[in-house]
């Protein structure tokens, strides 16, 4: 009695990588990009709630702080003036961000775009730039 083995021969074989091939084409450079646009969303969430404790200082205060207060004075009253009427105890923040990649988020006031400006510099850390190495602002809603 003769006993045949099966198995897969070397066309199947080469069909199943062709495929699996074609499929790692497609998938693999939109999984790549993920963590990268993960970075620009939490950048844009960080912004709208550094934008949310600036208007709520400025609500307190009647006036933003100035560019040389900085982002410091959602944290700590601020020093120089002008002096903040009412800073609420305890801050409009608990601290400070970081951007994604590890900067800190840049502030102007009076901003170029808006009331106020807020922004990261992006991937590269350098002004201007495109796609994740763009800058993300308050004024890119």
């Amino acid at each position: 009695m003769q006993t045949r083995h099966q198995g897969f021969s070397l066309i199947e074989v080469l069909v199943v990588v062709v495929i699996i091939s074609i499929l790692a084409a497609v998938v693999v450079p939109r999984i790549m990009d993920e963590p990268d646009r993960a970075r620009v969303v939490r950048a844009e969430q960080d912004i709208r709630a550094l934008v949310t404790a600036l208007n709520l200082y400025r609500l307190d205060n009647a006036i933003y702080p100035t560019t040389e207060q900085g982002l410091s004075a959602l944290v700590a009253p601020p020093r120089g003036q002008p002096q903040p009427r009412n800073w609420k105890a305890g801050g409009y923040i608990d601290q400070l961000p970081l951007d994604p990649w590890g900067r800190e988020y840049q502030y102007l006031n009076p901003g170029i775009h808006s009331d106020v400006d807020v922004w990261s510099l992006g991937a590269n850390g350098l002004p201007g730039g495109e796609g994740i190495n763009a800058e993300i602002g308050n004024w890119q809603r």
